[in-house]
């Protein structure tokens, strides 16, 4: 048995990429878009609680979005915002 040790980093480096969490498709842009419309609308934080109804109310129009700008399913939209 050898002494020391080898290691193929370019398969260890190929390891490390398939682990890493894959972003559904338009996951940016629902993102960008509560960003973007959150002040217009009610703050999603009201007095250091979070205001679920605000954030359901965002999340359902960036899912709208979502979903007239990439055809997918209502859960599936739902789901990236």
């Amino acid at each position: 048995m050898a002494a020391t040790r080898q290691i193929d980093w370019t398969a260890a480096m190929h390891a490390v990429a398939a682990d890493r969490a894959k972003r559904p498709a338009g996951f940016l842009a629902a993102r960008g878009l509560i960003a973007a419309t959150s002040a217009k609308r009610r703050p999603l934080v009201v007095a250091g609680d979070y205001d679920k109804a605000a954030i359901m109310s965002a999340a359902i129009a960036a899912a709208k979005v979502h979903q007239a700008r990439t055809g997918s399913a209502w859960s599936e939209a739902l789901s990236v915002t």
